[in-house]
């Protein structure tokens, strides 16, 4: 059984990161050093454990800001939780509600996905949409073949578009609200976004009026992010994202097959289904980007595992089953 840390969890300090020399008591420090020594083997740069709001080890540099591909769209899921309760974003609103429209035109049919359809990827859209990998154009839908609601797909039009539908409701830039809405509340130490860098950049593609909107973070950043939505949104007193809408971003409204379960722009896993090679512990759940980026949140061990690779390095990647295999030499290693 874990152990019941509830009655005095721990938050970083400003300068987080750092492994404790000892293995806190429930670890085993010979099962752990076998999972980095095949991190070593695969393309892996950087790994994090935390667990009760302290570092149990670390693997590779925390500091280095990595590119986060899809893990962007759980950042906005994050930020889109204090607009929904406030009543600026309306997830029953439909894309004709607000004017949605693309390059090469939406049918009325389409235009009655709502704000919801778009954040659990079941608008039934599949116009072309820019940064999108192999695996989402692989299994990309024939247009107009399903009915908004009816179907869920991995597409990064829903996506695309609702960063669209929310600078257009909320007058923030993506860039500047998360920053201030998170970031900052939650002490991120390596995230800057002002007038000397900026650690995002929107990518545009002639093929939608829709940007991307990718960022770069560090692994320790990426580690308070995952404890953020841990704590169900609070941070050390404040109430940072609503608890109701994390609770409701990690349910898992539509069947991923191998993948689990999806939520509100997280993966969650589905009767132990999430990674290949290793059964998830009940109420798991992660932000995603290809190439082998993870936030894995683990509520029954209080535990956020993060994992990064280089993947600005052309062809660096550590694929689901390499990791899988190595969360699961990091969850042998606890025992609790």
């Amino acid at each position: 059984m874990p152990a019941d840390t509830r009655e005095s969890p721990s938050w970083p300090d400003a300068d987080w990161g750092r492994a404790p020399s000892v293995l806190p008591d429930g670890w085993n420090v010979d099962a752990l050093r076998h999972a980095w020594d095949y991190a070593g083997k695969i393309e892996t740069d950087a790994v994090m454990l935390v667990q009760n709001g302290r570092t149990i080890a670390t693997y590779g540099d925390m500091t280095t800001r990595y590119m986060c591909h899809s893990i962007r769209k759980s950042f906005l899921s994050a930020m889109m939780g204090r607009h929904v309760e406030t009543g600026t974003i309306d997830l029953a609103a439909t894309l004709a509600d607000l004017d949605i429209d693309d390059k090469e035109g939406l049918s009325g049919r389409e235009k009655q996905a709502t704000v919801y359809d778009l954040l659990t990827a079941r608008s039934g859209i599949f116009h072309p949409a820019g940064y999108e990998s192999q695996w989402m154009r692989s299994i990309k839908e024939i247009r107009h073949s399903h009915a908004p609601g009816t179907f869920w797909c991995y597409s990064n039009w829903d996506f695309n578009a609702l960063g669209t539908i929310f600078e257009k409701l909320t007058g923030l830039g993506i860039y500047e609200d998360f920053r201030d809405s998170i970031a900052r509340p939650i002490g991120m130490e390596d995230f800057r976004f002002d007038s000397e860098r900026q650690d995002g950049a929107y990518d545009y593609d002639d093929c939608s009026v829709h940007r991307a909107y990718p960022f770069r973070m560090s692994t320790r950043d990426m580690a308070r992010f995952g404890l953020l939505f841990l704590r169900r949104g609070s941070w050390n007193g404040r109430q940072v994202v609503p608890q109701d809408w994390v609770d409701e971003s990690v349910l898992p409204y539509s069947n991923a097959g191998t993948r689990g379960a999806y939520g509100y722009m997280w993966w969650v896993a589905r009767d132990g289904i999430s990674l290949p090679g290793v059964i998830a512990p009940e109420g798991s759940y992660s932000a995603r980007g290809v190439g082998g980026h993870y936030c894995v949140v683990l509520p029954s061990l209080d535990l956020v595992v993060v994992h990064r690779v280089n993947t600005d390095i052309a062809g660096r990647q550590v694929d689901a089953f390499k990791f899988g295999r190595l969360l699961k030499m990091i969850l042998r290693s606890y025992k609790g």
